[in-house]
């Protein structure tokens, strides 16, 4: 009963209130499913990063390619196609407002892509070439964060030693030229809080460093990348190293679609390649080829037998953590070298290509002997061959990549985006992938987070009945072949969501929400050496309010609630209800927000996430989990054209806790504290 009325007098008290889209509601979404299925936050910080620079630059819609308008992930590809197919037709458009005579594009799709985006006459490939290099934009940022309570790996023990080596701060910095979106370079540092600096492991100052320079349309050189970039074939079967969304409320975006290859300047410090790489062009033929050589970090072992073994590693290491000791002496212990390719040939219709990768390792990778771990890969070589194909017919655009292992398993994926009458569209996605197929940076359109053992249809569908009304909806059924980690036995599963959303006008946007999902799981309780494993049923309810009170003010409230297992033997349930508030006055050189939250959940199962506003370039989605209360600030001040600041602060506390947090990051009290400071100078 103090869940419901406290979720009622909440809803009662923001139905008051007005709310602007101060951020895309499907891309939160998108970025807070990505958190929890993953359980884990991306820190790719490339889409951010590319609107930012398109706000400054807007894309010139009468030259752009379907490549260039890749980057907007609010459209879908049969959008893209219906915009080149509407210029190629009738010739440049005239006007920003001639968008609304485009198929398939409504009021509310344009006003998202509007600040990004111009129309222009073009610019000769000539006169860009002579300006790249003296009339495009340096940026230098900084940033440092730390949390302010000590947490158990910098509490010194008798002798004075931590069992982290560094400070509890984290240093970032990065410096770009930006000239348009045709040339890109710069370098970046990265230190997270436990590691050293300019000591120890890190004598030369930050734990990671990231260097990448990245040209455009240099004559048949249609892309050239040197140094840090990343890898996107296919439907991410092969390899996908860019971010990418999987099951969201945006059940059109379904299929991959960004640049074969893409400059890369974010701290994550695993999800990239590092050398050289270049797509030519020709007409309708494109072949792009790239070179990656670099250390990676790995959990390495010594062989029992040195006469019949070699040395070996027993996983490969993603978080870039090098905070203790042993961290340390795993930091860049292995070394990594991939080659590979594609060849494309592209209509305005038609694309067709062949994809293959190579991979090499100088340690051969052997995992631990676990039943789930059976079929997945061992060895020192990797070779991954796929083709792709996608083509648009009218109002339907269907899409799908096949790949096989030589020698091993075979992937496939296939798609369906159509827009089935003025009012529908409709999205279907078929995947099956072998239990003994193989990648190393896969990133397919599945359940799972590697494309592995899974066979599986989705199916989506939006409807807007009414002017102001919109429906999203998907079902996701699927089934694992084989083991998977916490689940021993061959399973099944289904995903269901039904959101409704209501725009009356430009300042208010109220949706709710209801999903349900299905997976097997091991019961940890369960006796014996053979664990039961059950269907574990999982319901979650939204209802979000946006409304905007005037040009400078933005309220927003969301109440959720989880069921986890609510029937069986560990049942589970949560809530989280939060209000923000956001402030930035017309033409004024100073923005804010706040936000409030309350959650109360019965464990880890039923944790909640949701999306946070960040200094620029950056967003958090934590965990939510026990009873606790959060809140966060944001200020941003412009001092001139020049210089920029951003802070930010949070907090969260659990009254019933005595510690927040697990090992060497468990704090002995029952709050937690954390600020974020950051600079950047544009010149």
């Amino acid at each position: 009963m103090r869940f419901l009325s406290g979720i009622i007098l909440v809803l009662l008290f923001v139905c008051r209130l007005p709310a602007q889209e101060v951020t895309n509601n499907n891309v939160e979404q998108a970025l807070e499913d990505l958190a929890e299925a993953d359980e884990l936050e991306t820190e790719d910080d490339s889409y951010l990063q590319q609107l930012a620079q398109l706000r400054r630059n807007p894309l010139n819609l009468n030259s752009a390619t379907l490549s260039d308008l890749q980057v907007f992930r609010v459209l879908n590809e049969l959008l893209l196609l219906q915009l080149i197919r509407y210029r190629e037709l009738l010739g440049p458009f005239q006007s920003i407002y001639e968008l609304q005579a485009v198929p398939g594009w409504d009021l509310e799709t344009i006003q998202r892509i509007l600040p990004y985006v111009r129309v222009g006459p073009s610019q000769s490939l000539a006169e860009d070439m002579g300006t790249r290099l003296k009339d495009g934009q340096h940026s230098l940022l900084f940033r440092v964060a730390e949390v302010l309570e000590q947490s158990r790996g910098f509490t010194p023990d008798s002798m004075g030693n931590t069992r982290y080596l560094g400070s509890p701060h984290r240093f970032f910095f990065r410096y770009k030229y930006t000239y348009k979106n045709t040339l890109q370079f710069g370098i970046l540092g990265d230190k997270d809080p436990g590691e050293q600096f300019f000591k120890g492991a890190q004598k030369n100052g930050f734990d990671f460093y990231s260097f990448h320079l990245f040209a455009r349309n240099i004559g048949k050189i249609r892309r050239l990348a040197i140094g840090d970039y990343t890898v996107n074939m296919g439907q991410g079967l092969l390899v996908y190293q860019s971010l990418a969304f999987r099951k969201s409320v945006d059940v059109l975006n379904v299929k991959r679609q960004t640049e074969i290859f893409r400059p890369y300047s974010s701290p994550g410090e695993f999800t990239f390649h590092r050398g050289a790489a270049i797509t030519l062009g020709h007409k309708r033929w494109y072949l792009s080829a790239f070179v990656n050589t670099r250390r990676i970090s790995a959990t390495s072992q010594i062989a029992s037998d040195t006469s019949e073994f070699e040395d070996f590693v027993s996983s490969i290491l993603m978080n870039g953590l090098h905070r203790t000791e042993n961290e340390a002496a795993r930091r860049l212990n292995t070394k990594e070298f991939g080659v590979g390719g594609s060849l494309q040939y592209r209509t305005s219709n038609l694309q067709v290509g062949v994809n293959a990768v190579h991979y090499e390792l100088d340690r051969p990778l052997i995992r631990q002997p676990l039943p789930y771990t059976y079929f997945q890969f061992t060895g020192k070589s990797l070779t991954g061959i796929s083709g792709e194909y996608g083509y648009t017919y009218k109002n339907f655009h269907v899409f799908g990549e096949m790949a096989f292992n030589p020698g091993g398993g075979t992937a496939m994926v296939h798609g369906l985006i159509a827009n089935v009458d003025r009012f529908v569209d409709v999205s279907l996605v078929y995947r099956k992938i072998d239990k003994n197929y193989h990648t190393l940076y896969g990133n397919a359109f599945t359940e799972s987070t590697t494309p592995i053992n899974e066979t599986g249809m989705f199916m989506g569908f939006t409807m807007r009945p009414w002017k102001h009304i919109r429906v999203d909806a998907y079902a996701d059924v699927y089934k694992f072949p084989w083991l998977r980690y916490r689940v021993d036995r061959p399973s099944d599963g289904k995903d269901f969501l039904l959101q409704l959303t209501w725009k009356p006008n430009k300042e208010v946007e109220v949706y709710a929400r209801y999903r349900s999902e299905t997976k097997a799981l091991n019961y940890s309780n369960a006796p014996g050496n053979t664990r039961f494993t059950a269907d574990i049923p999982r319901q979650n309810w939204r209802t979000h309010i946006s409304y905007k009170v005037s040009q400078a003010i933005t309220l927003r409230a969301r109440a959720e609630a989880m069921w986890w297992d609510a029937k069986g033997q560990e049942p589970e349930q949560g809530f989280m209800l939060y209000g923000d508030f956001f402030y930035k006055p017309w033409q004024k050189p100073y923005a804010m927000n706040l936000r409030l939250q309350w959650f109360e959940t019965d464990g880890y199962n039923s944790r909640l996430y949701a999306y946070e506003s960040d200094v620029l370039y950056s967003f958090s989605i934590p965990p939510l989990s026990g009873k606790g209360f959060r809140w966060y600030t944001n200020f941003n001040y412009d001092i001139g054209r020049k210089i920029s600041i951003w802070f930010r602060l949070a907090r969260s506390f659990y009254p019933d806790q005595t510690s927040v947090g697990s090992g060497l990051d468990q704090i002995p009290t029952n709050h937690r504290t954390d600020y974020r400071f950051q600079v950047r100078y544009v010149f």
